[in-house]
């Protein structure tokens, strides 16, 4: 590094934001996680004996200190630490990275660290590269992401790591990193008069979604952009407060497990039939700018799968809700979504529309048997072969049904749906009971 580049590293390292000046340095200034480096536990016995010799995934929401823990391990580790994003990094520099650890082991008897930020960012044939070396001992890999690594990260690279999981950190968390950048003269305000009102503090804390990155960064605006009075105090009322944190942080993005694991929550709360829950997963999604498209789409479907017979009337109100979206938008588009989501929490519930799939098995096993000939199309061979022959035309009869069999004569008999109990269903249970004594009858 010449005097130009160490020039422009203590430019970054003074202009860096506070939530990068307050990156705690050791074990015992990280909060929140103490199931994992907690005193006494494996991890943290690892990183203070620096025996860190099998490769570890740190999985937790952003703003919890994976990246700050990876750190934290390459200032007590004597083994070379190298650190790689995702994001920018190919299997071009992982070659470059391993072409270094093989000549620092061989010439130096040095282990290498390999740090490797967003780990779920690389594709499978990137994880793939990194894999021999992980297996071989040539790099001990820290990987950090905020995916499910059991979904996100390749199973050969999972099997050979220690998973912890990294908690979202509680509002008393938040609380301890606010008063200890307030404090700290060399990387925080501690040379400042700073006075935080205390529901300032609480609203900091609690709006921050227990992401510290969030807190640090609202507490750096308020801050800068607040005058000192006459005395040189610098007063963060909860106003202020309020207009640097307008927002609650909600951990949610479409392509990730949060998206899946709301959504999945909000369909089984309908499924449950609890309208409570059913709202609060709802408004999750939308306050968090969810497509109100997507959940509808899935609204649809439970409608169909959920509900199907025991209330005929839920595809047509989640179809209604659908297409009163498409015509006025949000914010009024709500209630129609909210609407159609109340009456499928509570209408009674009925998947026997899977009995689809038990027709489409016996297909798919034993084939398609033939179509009987009374039921064949007589409008062109009724002459000549005799197609459509015997057919009873069921408006011919009193209560416009007859006992004539429509199955392949080899499954005469054979049942596929089998009618719940619930709502308008248990009619149709009936009914199709009588229907189905009386073809017995008829054979």
């Amino acid at each position: 590094m010449d005097l130009f580049d160490h020039s422009l590293q203590e430019q970054l390292e003074h202009q860096a934001p506070l939530a990068d000046r307050m990156r705690p340095q050791t074990l015992d200034e990280i909060v929140g996680q103490d199931h994992i480096i907690g005193e006494g536990r494996l991890l943290r016995r690892a990183i203070q004996a620096d025996r860190l010799f099998s490769s570890i995934i740190l999985y937790g929401p952003p703003g919890t200190g994976k990246t700050t823990l990876a750190r934290v391990i390459s200032n007590l580790t004597k083994a070379h630490f190298e650190s790689l994003s995702a994001v920018l990094a190919g299997v071009g520099d992982l070659r470059t990275v391993i072409a270094e650890a093989t000549d620092r082991r061989r010439l130096y008897r040095r282990r290498t660290i390999l740090f490797i930020d967003e780990v779920h960012r690389w594709n499978k044939s990137q994880q793939d590269a990194l894999l021999p070396h992980v297996e071989s001992g040539l790099l001990t890999l820290i990987g950090a992401t905020t995916q499910n690594p059991y979904f996100d990260v390749i199973k050969a690279l999972v099997s050979r790591s220690r998973i912890f999981e990294m908690n979202s950190l509680t509002e008393v968390d938040i609380q301890e990193l606010i008063t200890r950048a307030l404090l700290d003269p060399e990387r925080g305000y501690g040379k400042l008069d700073v006075v935080l009102a205390p529901e300032a503090m609480v609203h900091l804390a609690h709006m921050a979604g227990g992401d510290a990155r969030n807190a640090l960064n609202a507490l750096e605006l308020a801050v800068e952009t607040t005058p000192p009075d006459s005395e040189g105090k610098i007063h963060i009322s909860l106003d202020v407060a309020q207009e640097s944190i307008q927002k609650r942080a909600v951990l949610y993005d479409k392509n990730d497990d949060a998206h899946y694991d709301t959504i999945s929550a909000f369909i089984k709360s309908v499924r449950g039939s609890d309208p409570d829950a059913a709202l609060y997963w709802l408004a999750k999604m939308l306050y968090a700018g969810e497509d109100p498209r997507f959940i509808l789409r899935r609204l649809i479907i439970l409608a169909g799968e959920d509900i199907g017979m025991a209330d005929p009337m839920g595809l047509v109100v989640a179809n209604a809700a659908a297409q009163a979206y498409e015509y006025i938008g949000l914010p009024e588009g709500i209630f129609p979504i909210t609407e159609a989501t109340l009456y499928l929490a509570t209408a009674p519930k009925s998947n026997s529309a899977f009995a689809y799939h038990a027709a489409l098995k016996e297909i798919g096993e034993n084939g398609a048997g033939p179509v009987p000939v009374h039921l064949m199309d007589a409008s062109r061979d009724a002459k000549g072969l005799g197609h459509g022959q015997g057919y009873d035309y069921p408006h011919n009869h009193q209560d416009h049904w007859t006992p004539q069999q429509y199955l392949p004569e080899s499954m005469l008999g054979r049942v596929f749906y089998n009618p719940s109990d619930q709502g308008y269903e248990a009619q149709v249970r009936d009914r199709v009971e009588r229907w189905r004594k009386a073809q017995q009858k008829s054979d």
